[in-house]
């Protein structure tokens, strides 16, 4: 597994208040040597992409303020 992220600390730090928060682009590559078939294969990529907590968790992240 190999994982990339675009990162601009000028926006973390505060320094150019139009550059972005945080990440702007997560990669993450899988290297997988199998002698399965490429059907077998696309199906765990296709299971591992849909049933991934952290990979689901990722697409659909909400935040809320509340004033205490």
């Amino acid at each position: 597994v190999e994982a990339r992220g675009t990162l601009d600390f000028r926006g973390t730090l505060g320094v150019d208040r139009s550059t972005p928060v945080g990440f702007t682009k997560v990669e993450v590559e899988f290297r997988i040597r199998s002698d399965a078939p490429d059907a077998t294969l696309a199906k765990a990529v296709e299971l591992a992409e849909r049933y991934c907590v952290v990979a689901q968790t990722l697409k659909e992240v909400h935040s809320g303020w509340k004033r205490l």
